[in-house]
Formats: C-alpha cells, structure tokens, sequence
C-alpha cells in the first residue's frame, strides 16, 4: 500500500487554517500541524519541522498575527516579525529536505497593492502601495520567494478580506450593531506615526493617507470557502505559481458592504460615520480605521484565467453563509 500523502500547515488553529485543514483532511491528506504550541511540531524545533515537510506533498502557510488589533509599536513589530520569522523557517526547512514537498502555498494580502479608485489591481498590471500594512506583505513575499528552491512551486495567495464566521466579518456586524453602518467617509484626523513604513526600506512619508471617496472605496472580498477551493484548485493546475489574487471578480463598495451589513443585523438604517467619528469607533474596537477607508481593488486574473469559477459572488451571501 502506498504511503498517505501528507499535508504540512502552519497556522492551522486560526478561522482559516481550519477550515484548510479540514478540506485537506477530506481530500485524504494526512495533516501536520505547526504552531507555537498545541500542534504536532512547534516553531522552535527546526529538527521536527525538517522532519515534516521532508516528503510532504504540499506546505501551507497561514501563520501570523491577527492585524485586527491597533498599530502600536509591539502589535506593529509581531505582525511583521510573525510573518518573516514562519516563513524564513519553512523556506530553510524546505531547502534542506532531502525530498522537498512540490507545492508551497503562502498566505499574503490583497492590501499590498495600493489605494485604487481608477481601476482593478491584477498580478501583472498591479501597482504596490506604499506603507506598514503593504511594506509587510513585501516582506513576507521577499521572504516566500527568496533562495533557489528548484523542486518546489511557491504561490503567494494575496487574498482579499475573508468572509464567513471569522474575525474580520464578526467586527464588521459589531460596527454596524453599534450604529456604525452608514457609509465611512474619509476627511480630517489627527496625524499619527501608526501606519508609516516598516521593515529594512520602509516605504511612504508616514503621514496618515486622506482620500476623498464618499463612501466609494472599493471593498474587494472573497468567502472563506472559495479561498479553500483556491488551494485545492491551484494543487491541481501546476502552471501556477507566484502571487495569486483571491477575490470575488466583482470588488463592492462600502456603501453597499454597509448596507448589507445593516440588512444581516436588522438594523434599518445606518448614519453615515466621518472619519472623526469612525476613528473613536474603531479605538472602541480596538481596531485600524484601515480596514474600512482604504480602497481594496484586487482582481483575481490568473485564477479566472486559468478556469477558476467562484461559488460566492454576492455580498449579501457571503454574510449569510
């Protein structure tokens, strides 16, 4: 009988990761766990992670910390170091092994590329932001793909934000119970230092960026279970490999996001929140006003063009899922 195929991911305890890790468990994989403690090997035995990937069919790494969390200086420095650190680590037990697996998937982010209004950013024709959140996505893409490691094909997953029983959905219906479901309209705000660059080359002048949007900045999404499906389908399809976009092809705005949010909850109207009072709401939260005034434009193209078909299109869906 031949061996199980076994699947190595970090970062399995979070709402993703689970979800990954159940699909893969499904398929008939046999699962490694990585984490800090708690999975079957932890980051600080590089003997045993060596021992994992050695032979594994495919490497997924979700690993890092939450960026739903206010920019200080340590929330800052983890979620950077977080996502280095996890990958140098796998890339360095993956160029050791003596069978490495032939697929490395990475988690990476749509925020990586910049404010768009004008049009959707695709892999080729996309343009990089500038800032914290982009400056560690860089990093964590500098990281995915630096080194040779000839047998092994590395994929970026730059997904958008990810709907469904997790975090960042579970905050969002927290803002619009709270009475923050109007559209969030960008304007004047103390100038703060949380947002400036990070890393070797820090990138931006580290003012806070302004847009005059009127609640048009575009809110691209994708469910977590066409992200699971992203995985398994770029398993199959060995043309792809670098970043790949996740998201559904119809980005939407915050005006409809806030509207369909107002519906999920039952609440029937919603003030509209400008940036004064959308920034108390999110120290409140404990959050970034980021994630709801930057304009998120991402296209998935290389997924499309390669034949992927998303099973969640619609907003409104995706909440209720």
């Amino acid at each position: 009988m031949p061996a199980q195929p076994t699947a190595v991911v970090a970062g399995a305890s979070g709402f993703l990761g689970r979800a990954i890790t159940r699909a893969l468990a499904a398929d008939g994989l046999h699962v490694r766990t990585v984490s800090r403690s708690g999975g079957d090997v932890t980051w600080d035995d590089d003997v045993a992670l060596a021992r994992a990937v050695d032979g594994a069919s495919l490497v997924v790494n979700l690993a890092g910390k939450s960026v739903g969390c206010r920019y200080t200086e340590a929330n800052r420095a983890e979620i950077l170091r977080s996502r280095v650190a996890t990958t140098r680590a796998l890339r360095a037990a993956i160029g050791a092994a003596h069978t490495p697996p032939p697929l490395w998937i990475n988690a990476s982010t749509g925020t990586i590329y910049r404010h768009a209004m004008d049009r959707p950013q695709g892999e080729d024709d996309g343009e990089l932001g500038t800032g914290f959140s982009v400056d560690v996505a860089r990093a964590w893409e500098a990281e995915l793909f630096a080194g040779e490691l000839p047998v092994t094909r590395r994929v970026a997953l730059r997904m958008a934000i990810v709907l469904g029983d997790g975090p960042a959905q579970r905050q969002l219906l927290t803002a619009a119970r709270l009475g923050l479901g109007g559209p969030q309209l960008d304007g004047w705000w103390f100038d703060h230092r949380r947002y400036r660059g990070i890393g070797e080359n820090p990138s931006g002048d580290g003012r806070v960026p302004r847009h005059r949007t009127h609640g048009r900045q575009k809110f691209s999404w994708v469910h977590v279970d066409d992200v699971v499906r992203a995985v398994r389908f770029v398993r199959e399809h060995e043309n792809l490999s670098g970043p790949v976009n996740v998201a559904a092809p119809a980005a939407s705005d915050n005006r409809m996001l806030m509207a369909a949010l107002r519906r999920r909850v039952g609440v029937p109207f919603g003030l509209p929140a400008p940036r004064w009072l959308l920034e108390i709401g999110m120290l409140v939260l404990r959050n970034e006003s980021e994630l709801l005034l930057k304009s998120r434009w991402v296209a998935p193209r290389r997924l499309l063009d390669a034949g992927f078909e998303f099973e969640v299109t619609d907003l409104d869906e995706a909440l209720a899922r």
